[in-house]
């Protein structure tokens, strides 16, 4: 998505519009009818932030570039939470980051893929927590038992770049760090009808759940208050590679059930890009898990819904604040695509955002 040149009416009114997004979904379609269509991958792609922004990628907040660490996320400041988006959707798909995570206690650096229908799979990386990572998933936004989350232990990750992997399929999800396996689901395992099933976004960013405004339920999730005197506190992300397990150019919710079973893809078909499915081991006997589960709330900066027991807060991300921004001018070329269709121009159609017309697909 391109901002030339916006009135600061126009630009709050559309930060506030995508913030309002990270916590709530636009438009849910187990609730609402007549939702836009998610823009479809439909192929594979792979962003290089070391060479600056990327196209179809939307940012809010300061990202900075660099050609040895890629996009950076920092907290400086109260308010301060940096996030880019991506503009196209997947179903089923596998997910590559390639990044470090932030020091700082309180501090969240987070990989997350959502759904319009609040399907959520995430990895979240506690400043305070240097070794080890959280895994979780949420189904519809229902956030009435967090006994899902997985703590699984691994080398530092705030002083070296590690590849984080999320494999999705109606089969099972698999987390992998650096190509080990830490964590496998199937179905089965999930909580009744939480299996994330719907076409997904991609977030990554950085928030401080520390923050001395927050709710003391997240702060101390958190890992305690953050001391901004202390940062400022950065995540670095230097590639992020996707492979959409479905074609087409659009994904339709044909009923409210929030299934699957719903997902019509506009001139393509869910599953037809199976062939593309990575090779990933499913046995995760090799993590150690240092915690699973647990009852308090594990809020990645906007995207569940707040249950009864803790109340929202008034910063970023579930209310915009004065000091955040959406940017996203002159992106690089520095990406590859591939798949068996070719791209849409970019186009506005409700508020959903299709691609550059220079970006294309090379047949596989």
């Amino acid at each position: 998505m391109r901002f030339s040149s916006l009135s600061a009416a126009t630009a709050a009114l559309i930060l506030s519009t995508q913030v309002s997004a990270q916590t709530y979904t636009d438009c849910d379609p187990r609730e609402q009818t007549g939702c836009p269509a998610d823009p479809a991958l439909g192929g594979s792609a792979k962003f290089d932030f070391t060479t600056g922004a990327q196209k179809n990628w939307t940012t809010s907040g300061a990202v900075t570039y660099s050609s040895s660490t890629g996009a950076g996320f920092t907290v400086a400041s109260q308010g301060d939470a940096p996030l880019i988006t991506s503009d196209f959707y997947i179903m089923w798909g596998h997910l590559e980051v390639v990044m470090q995570s932030a020091p700082g206690t309180g501090i969240v650096s987070s990989i997350v893929m959502q759904s319009d229908t609040l399907d959520e799979i995430d990895l979240e990386f506690l400043g305070g927590q240097a070794t080890s990572v959280q895994t979780n998933y949420f189904g519809h936004g229902d956030t009435s038992q967090y006994n899902r989350e997985q703590t699984i232990e691994m080398s530092n990750n705030q002083n070296s770049f590690h590849t984080y992997t999320v494999d999705w399929t109606a089969d099972r999800i698999v987390w992998q760090i650096d190509g080990t396996t830490v964590r496998s689901m199937a179905p089965a395992d999930a909580n009744a009808g939480q299996y994330p099933q719907t076409p997904m976004m991609i977030k990554i960013g950085i928030w401080a759940g520390g923050d001395p405004s927050n709710p003391s339920g997240t702060i101390n999730w958190a890992g305690g208050t953050t001391d901004y005197s202390k940062g400022p506190f950065t995540m670095y992300c230097k590639s992020v590679s996707v492979i959409d397990y479905s074609t087409g150019s659009e994904y339709v919710y044909t009923s409210q059930s929030g299934t699957s079973d719903s997902i019509s893809a506009v001139g393509g078909s869910v599953d037809g890009n199976m062939a593309a499915t990575a090779s990933v081991a499913t046995d995760a006997s090799a993590a150690t898990i240092t915690s699973s589960g647990g009852e308090a709330p594990i809020p990645w900066s906007g995207t569940h819904r707040e249950t009864s027991s803790w109340s929202t807060p008034d910063i970023w991300p579930w209310v915009a604040t004065a000091t955040a921004s959406v940017v996203n001018s002159n992106p690089s070329s520095g990406h590859t695509t591939s798949g068996s269709d070719k791209l849409e121009p970019l186009t506005v159609y409700q508020s959903k955002t299709f691609f550059d017309p220079d970006l294309t697909f090379e047949p596989q």
